[in-house]
């Protein structure tokens, strides 16, 4: 008489797959959480040089840099393309200069604790200067 092996997979070697996919988890999930924050920063710094584009050509038509958002036409504050960001401007007095920022909302808010360090406000005044720098 022949006998007919059973084929299949043990309660083991089903709780084995299913560890080794937690441990995989575990291990991949953190690093593709901080790299969609990383991603989602381009957002600002999109805003921000497009707001910069339009103070400069603000100021060459006033010969001053506009004080809000407002005089610009557009909202205030401005949301960026993605929605990941709110925009602001603070402009010193008639030619003294501009400084942009850009505030996380929403699920970017949680940029905090990157080894870039806190990254939910960024900035871009006049002159260029970028913080904090390790997020651009």
């Amino acid at each position: 008489m022949i006998m007919k092996k059973n084929r299949g997979f043990t309660l083991i070697e089903l709780m084995v797959v299913v560890a080794i996919i937690g441990v995989i988890s575990a291990i991949a999930f953190p690093s593709y959480n901080s790299y969609m924050k990383k991603s989602r920063r381009a957002d600002a710094k999109v805003g921000l040089s497009k707001l910069a584009d339009k103070q400069e050509r603000y100021y060459l038509q006033q010969n001053t840099y506009a004080t809000s958002t407002a005089d610009l036409g557009l909202a205030n504050p401005v949301v960026s393309d993605e929605g990941y960001y709110n925009i602001t401007v603070k402009a010193g007095a008639g030619t003294a200069g501009f400084t942009l920022s850009a505030v996380a909302v929403g699920v970017q808010t949680s940029d905090t604790t990157t080894s870039a360090g806190d990254c939910t406000t960024m900035t871009l005044s006049s002159t260029g200067a970028k913080t904090p720098t390790a997020c651009w």
